[in-house]
């Protein structure tokens, strides 16, 4: 239980922090748009790329890095795509309402939400090789114990934003205040999406 507790707390420090999946999660929340499916790719995805590096295959991202290179290229496109088109719906505050016609499809959320977690550079080196590298200095089942900690970490975060997101909506009826969030994400992606061209320069 020591290990799945500590795997709990080296989750929570690393997710819970600002970032381009936070983000998408948080919209969808309080749009509500999808909620239930979003969270479930976050929790799932997470879980996977755990069990890999716990598994081992952080030690061969770590050996190619030319992988890591060709991940934070489309990583940065991505992320530079989905802030402009932030910044773009932050123009039309009169489409901003809940439920209103920025609505997405359900394949559109999940598959936005898949390209924001996946061609995220820094998921493989935090979640598979520094989460991995951890959980492998505890002793036998230990470190799978590590591993199912850091999972809980990740589906107790996930399902607090994704859902605790809807006590935000009152606030969200106006849309100055979906303008507001849409620049913030806008202004959040460019940002991550230039760091990320920085770091290959």
């Amino acid at each position: 239980m020591t290990s799945a507790l500590l795997g709990l707390g080296v989750g929570l420090s690393l997710i819970v922090a600002i970032g381009a999946q936070n983000a998408f999660v948080l919209r969808s929340g309080i749009a509500g748009q999808h909620v239930g499916a979003v969270v479930s790719v976050c929790i799932v995805s997470d879980a996977v790329l755990i069990a890999a590096g716990v598994a081992g295959v952080g030690v061969v991202v770590s050996r190619f890095p030319s992988a890591v290179t060709v991940v934070t290229i489309l990583g940065a496109g991505f992320l530079a795509v989905y802030g402009l088109t932030a910044l773009r719906r932050a123009r039309h505050p009169g489409a901003m309402t809940i439920g209103g016609a920025t609505a997405v499809t359900r394949a559109c959320a999940i598959g936005t939400c898949l390209a924001l977690t996946w061609l995220n550079p820094h998921v493989y080196l935090d979640t598979v090789v520094f989460v991995g590298s951890v959980a492998n200095h505890e002793s036998g089942a230990g470190r799978w114990w590590f591993a199912l900690g850091a999972m809980g970490a990740s589906a107790i975060w996930f399902t607090a934003l994704g859902y605790g997101a809807r006590l935000l909506r009152p606030v969200f009826t106006r849309p100055s205040a979906w303008r507001v969030l849409d620049i913030a994400i806008g202004v959040l992606m460019l940002t991550l999406a230039a760091t990320l061209v920085a770091r290959l320069l």
